[in-house]
């Protein structure tokens, strides 16, 4: 199954879902495509008009760019999930998770998807990073 990781630059979640036989979509696969277009060839300011388009199916124009830009990338990625892992609670240096908005939108899109979700906290010590890869690996069997 494709599997949305929150934060969706996560390595952890990413390797943890891979691991298990699903499809993590990341944004790690997203930017690689991109950088790796021929007809692209000025990175990070690789955007394009489509990709405005993009992130305005998702959140108005009078939101941030950078809200629509994240969406840009991780809407098309949400719709193609099957489930979702969410890790809350993260320090800002995980992953992308200083947009406050974003994260609101991205919570919003996969409650009115209606799909299978695991929220977990971030771990704090070794037990508690047990703990998560217990919880992920059988949110994760049970999808099969």
């Amino acid at each position: 199954m494709k599997v949305f990781i929150d934060p969706p630059n996560s390595l952890i979640l990413f390797d943890l879902v891979e691991r298990s036989g699903h499809e993590p979509l990341s944004t790690m696969a997203e930017i690689q495509e991109k950088i790796e277009k021929v007809e692209l060839d000025m990175p990070p300011m690789n955007v394009s008009v489509e990709d405005v388009m993009k992130g305005l199916k998702y959140a108005g124009i009078e939101v941030p760019s950078g809200v629509r830009g994240r969406l840009a990338i991780w809407g098309p990625m949400i719709e193609a999930a099957e489930a979702a892992i969410i890790m809350e609670d993260c320090p800002y240096s995980f992953g992308c998770v200083g947009c406050h908005r974003t994260t609101l939108m991205v919570r919003y899109l996969l409650k009115k998807k209606n799909i299978p979700v695991l929220y977990v906290d971030y771990p704090n010590d070794e037990d508690q990073a047990k703990d998560l890869v217990v919880m992920m690996r059988e949110f994760l069997e049970g999808l099969k």
